[in-house]
């Protein structure tokens, strides 16, 4: 019995272990966006098919592919105007415009335009002029297309192969 009031006497005597007042901190702020992206906007996959070098040669770009970011749900009372910014590597040679994910090696990069009456190229890393929002569901019209650069024109240079490039874009509500 001695021995029990030792050992709790010691216990009582100890400092609690790894014991220390606000050693975690945790904030954050929770917001209310405007618009809800709808979820067949969160993959956007444009298949340009075969092209062919000389088309390049002749044209220089292809004609813009249609697609659409759409957002749902919106509420002006929360936010009445977006901007959308496309970010991924720049072409040197055709700055504004996306290079292919396995670089500058096809001679071409990627643009985005605006796909109304008057197209307005969307710069890579760059927002976008101010789309105004209605309430409900709002679609951002937009293509993209497949330029060649000045340089692989003149020389007649485009490096045959398959292609792929990667953007992610980002909303926001000024």
């Amino acid at each position: 019995m001695k021995s029990v009031f030792y050992w709790l006497g010691m216990f009582a005597l100890m400092p609690p272990a790894f014991a220390t007042e606000n050693n975690l901190q945790i904030s954050g702020q929770l917001v209310a966006e405007p618009c809800t992206l709808s979820t067949a906007s969160s993959d956007i996959t444009l298949n340009f098919g075969n092209l062919v070098s000389k088309y390049f040669y002749q044209t220089s770009r292809t004609p813009g592919e249609p697609f659409a970011i759409v957002l749902t749900e919106c509420d002006t009372a929360l936010g009445s105007s977006a901007t959308v910014t496309f970010k991924g590597t720049e072409s040197v040679a055709l700055p504004g415009l996306l290079v292919p994910d396995d670089g500058d090696t096809h001679g071409i990069a990627f643009g985005i335009e605006t796909d109304d009456e008057t197209p307005r190229p969307l710069a890579l890393n760059q927002p976008s002029p101010v789309y105004t929002l209605a309430n409900g569901t709002n679609t951002l019209a937009l293509r993209g297309y497949v330029q060649a650069e000045p340089d692989a024109i003149a020389a007649q240079s485009l490096t045959a192969g398959a292609f792929v490039a990667t953007a992610t874009f980002q909303i926001d509500y000024p």
